[in-house]
């Protein structure tokens, strides 16, 4: 049992990182050069929309950086198992601001149930149960132990 919950833990880890990795890695131009038309949708297009009300994005060029930092760092992090908790925690923000920006964006209602839901699904349930033992925080545990 402990052998396919390892497994399970592992595909989870790995299904919640790839949307936001793949959607990372196109907001480049190159090595820690943000592309322009991210600056732009952080500026101009993403506005969260809390309790009925839009607002700009906060500091949107910093917001682009650490988003687009995010994508690339925290899925990294979360397939190999490390920092698996914390990792998917900046996840599932992550994907509440999202979902905050929908109503902005003009996204299809049901959008929501096919993205957002899963993506903080997989985040909560990866917080409240860790990474598994195939990860490097349960090696990191176990050499910690030993001593």
């Amino acid at each position: 049992m402990i052998f396919i919950q390892a497994i399970a833990s592992l595909a989870l880890r790995v299904a919640l990182a790839l949307p936001f990795y793949q959607s990372g890695l196109t907001k480049w131009d190159g090595p820690l050069q943000l592309s322009s038309s991210t600056i732009f949708l952080f500026e101009n297009l993403y506005k969260p929309t809390l309790f009925g009300t839009t607002y700009d994005m906060p500091f949107p060029v910093l917001a682009a950086w650490a988003a687009s930092l995010g994508e690339i760092l925290l899925p990294a992090a979360l397939v190999i198992g490390f920092a698996t908790r914390l990792s998917a925690l900046g996840l599932l923000v992550m994907t509440g601001v999202i979902f905050s920006t929908y109503t902005a964006l003009g996204v299809d209602p049901g959008t929501w149930q096919k993205e957002t839901l899963p993506w903080g699904a997989m985040a909560l349930a990866l917080v409240a149960y860790g990474p598994g033992w195939l990860s490097f925080d349960k090696l990191i545990q176990s050499a910690w132990r030993s001593r």
